[in-house]
């Protein structure tokens, strides 16, 4: 997990909504391309979910949130990365 990561999911924790990559790069000041990229590996782990296939917008999963609460933890997501 990467300061992003935690920027990221944050940003949907805090706000409950479902945004595309632009977006939230563009409110935690990341780059477009680095958000992109941690978006996706964090649906990958299932912390995020595509809220809408088609226009690429995302949001917070349970799993999601339970990471943001401690109930998860980091060295576990990293270890089942293929």
């Amino acid at each position: 997990m990467t300061n992003a990561d935690d920027a990221i999911l944050e940003f949907f924790e805090d706000h409950a909504i479902a945004l595309p990559p632009a977006a939230v790069a563009y409110n935690i000041d990341f780059s477009y391309s680095h958000v992109r990229n941690r978006m996706r590996t964090l649906a990958d782990h299932a912390l995020l979910q595509k809220a809408d296939e088609e226009k690429g917008y995302y949001e917070i999963t349970d799993r999601g949130i339970a990471y943001l609460a401690g109930e998860l933890d980091a060295k576990e997501l990293e270890s089942n990365q293929d």
